[in-house]
């Protein structure tokens, strides 16, 4: 379980449910249709203070998406309430979404057609944007993800990783309390990713920002969020810290190391404890109070250069939580 907060969050919701009704037309009888009722979000409840980072996780179709177009006011639930900055996001005040941004990694906000900067200065009148706020935070935008080769051209003569900066730099500048994020980083490389990583963990800490994150990228989520709600079928099953979730689901670390000879694979072999050989690496797995003993024996036998110590993936141990079908544990 998650630990206490004691200030007043800045994010609420209780008993939110969000049904979708599916209709099919029946061949030769269009007046009695079959009717189908999918829960997308039940009973989901959740308390987010001020600057927190917070990954929200689950498999495809477990409801994230739909719970973040509640909070953000693109959608309304089937029932439950929620206050989001004071607000009940689905009444769409303006006072309210000047306050917030959403930014989904599968759609644009900006103009195609138009150079990014036009783009932004639409968006400076849009949000009511002082002259020296939108200057001021435009070149801290720029600067911090180094756009400045690329503001001035089309969002279509873009790269993925370029498009994504943009989006991200246009839901900043008007200073929002709360960032809502839907995959910010799919389908981007490496380097994109790590950049945007930092720019997000930048802006967080430095202005405070409250940023909920969804991301299939357990690098996204190890890197920025120390809190994470995992969601299946629309129910919250987790809300904690992601070492509490390691510490639950994954009490082992893995000793990794690199055998490039027959000799080395017999030392391998004569060490006394749970391991395994593939593909000329052999991997040793014991709990975390045993693993300081253990390394002891292996870096006496074995270059430091050829070992690595690590944790189970975040990704592997969501899936041992879904396979298990654990009950509500946070």
């Amino acid at each position: 379980m998650g630990a206490h907060r004691a200030s007043m969050p800045i994010i609420e919701s209780k008993n939110i449910c969000k049904n979708f009704v599916k209709t099919r037309f029946n061949f030769g009888d269009v007046f009695h249709p079959d009717k189908e009722i999918k829960e997308a979000v039940k009973d989901l409840a959740v308390s987010i203070e001020e600057g927190e980072f917070i990954g929200f996780l689950g498999p495809n179709g477990a409801g994230k998406t739909t719970f973040l177009k509640i909070l953000s006011g693109i959608i309304h639930p089937t029932s439950g309430e929620a206050k989001v900055l004071g607000y009940v996001p689905w009444e769409r005040k303006y006072n309210y979404l000047r306050q917030i941004s959403i930014v989904m990694g599968q759609k644009n906000q900006l103009w195609w057609d138009l150079p990014a900067i036009d783009s932004f200065k639409m968006l400076k009148e849009v949000y009511g944007i002082s002259n020296l706020r939108y200057k001021k935070n435009l070149e801290l935008l720029i600067d911090t993800m180094d756009m400045g080769s690329i503001v001035n051209n089309r969002l279509r003569s873009m790269s993925l990783g370029e498009r994504m900066k943009c989006e991200l730099a246009a839901s900043l500048l008007h200073d929002p309390k709360v960032i809502f994020l839907d995959e910010p980083t799919i389908g981007l490389d490496v380097i994109s990713a790590k950049a945007i990583r930092s720019f997000l963990s930048k802006i967080n800490k430095e202005k405070k920002t409250t940023m909920i994150l969804t991301s299939h990228y357990m690098g996204d989520i190890e890197e920025l969020c120390k809190r994470v709600i995992i969601i299946n079928s629309g129910m919250k099953i987790y809300d904690g810290g992601l070492s509490v979730l390691r510490d639950k689901y994954a009490p082992e670390k893995c000793i990794n190391i690199t055998l490039s000879s027959v000799d080395e694979k017999k030392k391998f072999a004569s060490l006394k404890c749970k391991k395994n050989i593939f593909n000329n690496v052999g991997t040793i797995s014991a709990k975390k109070d045993e693993i300081g003993k253990l390394a002891q024996d292996v870096f006496s036998l074995f270059s430091p250069d050829n070992i690595t110590i690590t944790e189970q993936e975040i990704e592997e141990i969501i899936t041992k939580i879904f396979e298990s079908k654990s009950e509500i544990i946070g």
